[in-house]
């Protein structure tokens, strides 16, 4: 498989996107995107809609999901592809992790409100639809629609982050946890854009070396939010440690995400890519 243009990190409305399995797929489509992959939070309840889609549009697919899980104090996410979203192993997995969100949320309301911010629960659930898929991107729309702030970017820098109103840890699955979900469905688990948790050199050592122990294949190179020095980094960490490269948008919506589908630059040729791993796992028509 030699795919120019793969986007394999994006998110609909069944997580904390704003468009539909459907619209993502024209617009990956429309984009000139050539292998194209649904990676929602926690969740798998968009990927027959995803792959009827993809398949309508003779647009090649993998199935995907993205899973928060804690390590060393911060949350990290796990990209899977590839995988059967059918395998009770893993749609089991996903709903216990998804499990503590409703809970979380209402104390993240509760810590909204002492700061004056009232109603924050169910204008957050009015954008999730689902309070066990309810997430800080729901919280932050809500702020935006209510004035506290201009941007969901705002959002960031001034709640539910550290150490900011709004912020509650929330225990999610392990690093081992997730692999295992991922790989024993017969996927292929990936870390997502790297360079956003801040760890230290020994932290991100630590992460890698027990990624790799459990099983973990690949890393996110091209991504979203990576600057071009970022990617830099990243391609190195991917031959340090021997793994494949991914690459996808992280797009969200098209008001509020900064680089579009099928936008990215391409990874570097001597990289292995991820879905190199993976080519009995492509959908398509073609």
């Amino acid at each position: 498989m030699n795919y120019q243009n793969a986007d394999l990190h994006c998110h609909s409305v069944v997580s904390d996107g704003t468009l539909s399995p459907e619209d993502l797929a024209q617009r990956a489509k429309s984009n000139g995107v050539d292998l194209w992959a649904l990676t929602d939070h926690d969740e798998v309840g968009g990927q027959e809609r995803a792959i009827k889609a993809a398949q309508a549009l003779r647009l090649p697919y993998l199935t995907g999901t993205e899973i928060s899980v804690s390590f060393a104090g911060k949350t990290v996410h796990i990209v899977g592809l590839g995988f059967d979203h059918l395998h009770p192993y893993l749609v089991g997995g996903l709903g216990a992790t998804r499990g503590g969100r409703d809970a979380r949320a209402q104390e993240m309301s509760s810590q909204l409100e002492k700061v004056g911010i009232k109603g924050a629960y169910e204008g957050a659930l009015k954008y999730a639809g689902n309070p066990h898929l309810i997430s800080r991107t729901h919280f932050a729309r809500f702020l935006v629609e209510t004035g506290v702030c201009s941007n969901t970017s705002e959002v960031f820098r001034k709640y539910l982050t550290n150490d900011k109103p709004g912020y509650v840890e929330h225990k999610w699955a392990t690093l081992s946890d997730a692999v295992s979900w991922i790989t024993q469905a017969h996927g292929v688990a990936i870390i997502a854009h790297p360079a956003r948790y801040g760890f230290t050199p020994n932290e991100e050592y630590a992460l890698f070396t027990d990624f790799i122990e459990h099983g973990g294949k690949g890393v996110e190179v091209v991504t979203g939010s990576h600057t071009s020095e970022e990617a830099t980094r990243y391609a190195d960490v991917a031959r340090e440690f021997k793994l494949c490269a991914s690459r996808g948008s992280d797009f969200h919506s098209p008001t509020e995400s900064r680089i579009d589908l099928g936008t990215l630059p391409p990874l570097p040729s001597d990289l292995t890519p991820v879905w190199s791993l993976l080519e009995p796992r492509v959908h398509s028509n073609q």
